[in-house]
């Protein structure tokens, strides 16, 4: 999560999990402000099987040179996209010709990334085997540390770990393992090398569209990748999630169980006690209200993403510079607060174009940029205030992870 840095404010972090709708979502929330949704079908059937971290044996149905891709087959009809530059660590388990890929391949693939409206989903051949702690990546052979983990220490993982130097596969490990014993993130880095060497062992026996690994449920994924820093507690709004939970927490976590809290009370759920469905409800509209009186209108598209700042009820005074100047740089930073939220919170993600109000005043302009770009570092997801445009559009990219919420949600 965010905000772990030496000498920042420790965040008070709280999980609430609900199924509602025939969905399982997931409430994360800092200091009180539910700060990111994850939404879910509860049934993971079907064309919900397919999910992100999935291994398969998959065959190659098509090349498109001229966009360096192929289109690799997983399941009868789900046709995924391959990147050819994976192809140098590609792991074969049928070779129908002497180029780096053909037509007919079957090798092992992993989804880096679910299909997104017409898009299909997006496969990768450089495996990895996320922990809590660290995760081992094949095709990525470096030794690498999370840069919100204290360069001293980064440095000391790197040292310690650097017996695991080879070339064919590599070992990142993760902000979490900021406040455990090495001797624990040995150890599980010893889990996923086995891990790793029996899925490469059986590959070659298994036939085509076979699963060699699936991923566990996403609201299990998300409670495994969470940074527990000011973790209070994981509120569980159903039995049956809650003893799935439990059941996750015995296996990997123990020492966390006592987060764990069942919410059960039908005539006042857990949506009532937190609000979430107001918050998913204002999370999905198009327009975001700010205290001043302006608003955000957010308006994705398949390309991009546009947000759009708007004084609203806040109009500026005519006849004053220094007040309209004023009044726009009120706006603006508040717009800047709320866009970086909205940003996290709808899982927004690729290319995103902020449209402030015009200020006359450079310093006014670099001091709104270099808030905003403060504001965007917080965000866990890699987010980059790239620049201003000529025409004064802050352009802003953030690494596509997952859906965004509405994608999620079936809008």
């Amino acid at each position: 999560m965010t905000d772990i840095s030496k000498g920042a404010k420790k965040l008070k972090r709280k999980i609430l999990i609900e199924k509602r709708d025939n969905r399982i979502r997931t409430y994360f929330s800092e200091d009180g402000d539910i700060v990111e949704i994850h939404s879910a079908p509860a049934d993971e059937s079907g064309k919900n099987a397919y999910r992100l971290g999935d291994i398969y044996i998959g065959k190659v149905k098509n090349i498109v040179p001229n966009i360096g891709a192929a289109f690799i087959e997983i399941g009868r009809g789900v046709n995924c996209y391959y990147d050819m530059k994976d192809a140098d660590s590609a792991l074969f388990t049928r070779k129908c010709g002497s180029k780096p890929v053909c037509i007919g391949d079957e090798l092992v693939v992993q989804i880096s990334r679910e299909a997104v409206k017409t898009k299909a989903p997006t496969v990768t051949g450089n495996l990895s085997f996320t922990g809590r702690y660290a995760v081992l990546t094949h095709g990525n052979t470096r030794i690498g540390v999370s840069s919100k983990i204290p360069k001293v220490q980064r440095d000391e993982y790197k040292e310690r770990l650097s017996f695991l130097k080879n070339d064919r596969y590599g070992i990142i490990v993760r902000t979490n393992a900021k406040d455990v014993p090495f001797h624990e993130v040995e150890e599980e880095i010893r889990s996923l090398l086995k891990e790793y060497e029996d899925l490469m062992a059986a590959a070659p026996t298994r036939v085509c569209f076979s699963c060699l690994k699936s991923a566990p449920p996403s609201y299990i994924l998300d409670l495994k990748n969470v940074y527990m820093d000011g973790m209070e507690e994981i509120i569980i709004g159903d039995k049956e999630l809650y003893t799935r939970i439990q059941s996750f927490f015995r296996a990997e976590l123990p020492e966390r169980s006592d987060l764990l809290k069942l919410y059960d009370n039908p005539g006042f759920p857990l949506d009532k006690m937190y609000s979430t469905q107001t918050v998913l409800e204002k999370a999905l509209r198009e327009r975001a209200w700010l205290k001043t009186g302006g608003y955000l209108v957010i308006q994705p598209t398949e390309a991009l993403t546009v947000i759009d700042v708007n004084s609203g009820k806040n109009a500026v005074k005519a006849g004053s510079r220094t007040g309209s100047e004023e009044g726009a740089m009120k706006v603006n930073l508040e717009a800047a607060k709320e866009a970086a939220k909205q940003i996290r919170l709808r899982n927004l993600s690729g290319i995103i174009l902020v449209d402030f109000i015009n200020l006359e005043s450079e310093e006014n302009t670099r001091t709104l940029l270099h808030e905003f770009r403060r504001l965007l570092a917080r965000d866990p997801i890699q987010t980059t205030l790239v620049d201003m445009t000529p025409l004064g559009l802050v352009e802003i990219t953030r690494k596509k992870v997952r859906r965004p919420l509405a994608e999620q949600e079936g809008l």
